[in-house]
């Protein structure tokens, strides 16, 4: 990674320059302004506040001690401002970034870290709502980036199948579907239920149960049941199970997405009571009303067992933490929720520490908001909510008007046009949550989630496309331009062309930036903005009919390069990319 090497090379210098700072305090920023250099730094105005010497002067002196680095990335440092020393790289290391990423090698090197990572985790019983989507993508681009970057890296799907409300599920079936029916009636019955048919009975419960609050005692009673071993509770809970997982893998296919290990609520069932009694032991738990729970010294305490002796969620995920670091003991664990878990996960990150379990893990909740609708927030329990396939649905027919409509049209077979619907549709509603801050709740509106222009999924695809199409016509294969391409002398670029060269090279510390703020959106306004200059760029030269064979060969290795970070930045955001559009 350029900006690592850059990095260490003004911390010597600085270490040069300064014997008494701290190299470690050292930091780059990209300058708005590319006339002003690649990275500046602003390290002599940080020394200069503590010694109250001239910051120009000190800025001299570090600019002085780079420039004996005498760095093949490096062609000049020069001071600025009141005290910023601005850093350039050289042409020709650009050129040879190019060379490197027109063929898929960005500088990665396998990091001897091991990385959990926690997503999706729907709820069974219920359909894949447009609500899950975040999580499950969020997570998803999470996971390929730190892919990317060389973490060995592991993934959870925690489905939610364990606790009360899954006694709603098992009360309501019995209720309407298997009252008076022997057991090996149960089979064929629970046959003809599908998840749809489950959430709308768990819809009609909570309808119910505003106005007869005692309903809930009632689930709480066959969730109960289910924990004690009951038959027909364990055979009413396994069918719901299974017809969800096999509707939400249909769902995960559509979407690309793939998470290694499915270990729900109720695979730490078995593995409760053990972690109930090491909280017990070490005198971490006390009773309270009847319940068992934990205190915490700046929160609110949490509940290790109900008064009726089950479980709670909080039980279930300290199970969870004490399984995944003694089986896969990681250096990072990281889960993706809603925003709205924060607290529940930093009494659960506190209590495994208070414990013993993550002192040499680093825990981490990347929380996300929520999508609404202009009336508030989605929610299963009311019925106010929209599921995610139909959303897929609509955004597929409408990129399949849109395929249909274009100019190549005739080119494409209908089973072209239907694969390429498929990218653009899906590609264009997962960019369109992941382009947002994870933090923010997106308000659902269907002309916003299906916007295939502007900065879109869409429009980065057809750059994609675009530049693909050049490379055709020239009959080349990605990876296929030889090293003897880059003979364009440096200062022979237009601003157009340096524009990109300028912006190409960050495409790795941009995907670690994501990482390490969690934020897929920091990966989005990278690729848009190349795709942009791209295009600017292609709207203003010609490629083919170049004035020159040096200034061609030149334009379609930028041209290859552009297409390989495209498209493997989409794909790192789970985002197929078209060949044709």
């Amino acid at each position: 990674m350029v900006r690592q090497e850059i990095l260490r090379l003004v911390r010597k210098a600085a270490e040069r320059a300064f014997p008494s700072f701290d190299p470690e305090k050292v930091s780059l920023e990209h300058p708005e302004d590319i006339a002003h250099g690649d990275y500046a730094t602003g390290i002599a105005l940080a020394l200069a506040s503590q010694t109250k010497e001239n910051p120009g002067g000190l800025a001299q002196a570090l600019a002085a001690e780079l420039e004996k680095e005498q760095s093949p990335l490096i062609e000049k440092a020069e001071v600025a401002g009141p005290g910023f020393v601005n850093i350039f790289l050289n042409p020709e290391a650009l050129y040879r970034i190019l060379l490197d990423f027109s063929q898929g090698v960005y500088g990665q090197s396998k990091k001897q870290k091991r990385v959990i990572i926690e997503y999706s985790s729907p709820n069974i019983a219920k359909r894949f709502g447009i609500g899950h989507l975040r999580s499950t993508i969020i997570g998803d681009a999470l996971y390929r980036m730190q892919e990317f970057l060389g973490y060995e890296t592991i993934g959870i799907n925690h489905l939610g199948d364990w606790g009360t409300p899954h006694g709603i599920v098992l009360y309501q079936v019995q209720k309407h579907f298997l009252t008076g029916k022997e057991e090996q009636e149960v089979d064929s019955i629970l046959s003809q239920l599908t998840v749809g048919q489950l959430e709308d009975l768990y819809v009609r419960f909570n309808t119910e149960a505003e106005s007869n609050p005692e309903l809930k005692e009632q689930a709480k009673a066959w969730f109960k049941k289910l924990e004690q071993g009951d038959k027909r509770a364990r055979h009413i809970w396994e069918y719901a199970r299974k017809v969800s997982s096999q509707e939400f893998e249909r769902i995960y296919a559509r979407l690309g997405v793939h998470i290694e290990h499915v270990l729900g609520e109720s695979f730490y069932e078995d593995k409760m009571k053990d972690v109930v009694e090491k909280f017990k032991k070490k005198g971490l738990a006390r009773k309270s009303e009847g319940a068992l729970i934990v205190e915490f010294e700046h929160m609110p305490p949490a509940m290790l067992l109900k008064s009726d002796g089950t479980t709670t969620y909080f039980t279930r995920d300290l199970a969870a933490m004490n399984y995944r670091i003694n089986t896969w003991k990681p250096h990072k664990l990281i889960i993706e929720t809603g925003m709205e878990q924060n607290l529940h996960f930093r009494q659960v990150f506190e209590a495994s520490r208070q414990i013993g379990w993550a002192e040499n893990v680093e825990l981490a909740h990347v929380g996300h908001g929520m999508y609404r609708l202009a009336e508030g927030k989605f929610s299963t329990r009311k019925g106010r909510t929209i599921h995610l396939e139909e959303v897929l649905n609509e955004a597929e027919e409408r990129a399949r008007l849109l395929v249909a409509t274009s100019e190549s049209e005739a080119e494409f077979t209908e089973q072209e046009q239907k694969e390429i619907a498929a990218m653009v549709g899906v590609g264009g509603v997962k960019y369109n949550d992941l382009m947002h801050n994870p933090q923010g709740d997106v308000l659902f509106d269907w002309d916003r989630v299906l916007n295939l222009k502007g900065n879109s999924g869409p429009y980065i695809q057809y750059a994609y496309a675009r530049s693909r199409s050049i490379l055709r016509q020239a009959e080349l294969k990605e990876g296929s331009l030889p090293e003897a391409s880059l003979k364009l002398a440096p200062g022979k670029v237009s601003p157009e062309e340096e524009r990109i060269l300028r912006l190409l090279y960050r495409f790795p510390e941009v995907v670690q930036d994501a990482v390490d703020s969690y934020a897929p959106n920091m990966l989005c306004e990278f690729l848009f903005d190349l795709a942009q200059k791209y295009n600017v760029f292609y709207n203003t030269h010609r490629v083919l009919e170049a004035a020159t064979k040096e200034q061609k060969e030149f334009r379609l290795f930028m041209t290859a390069s552009v297409a390989r970070v495209l498209k493997d930045g989409l794909a790192l955001l789970g985002i197929q990319s078209p060949e044709r559009m």
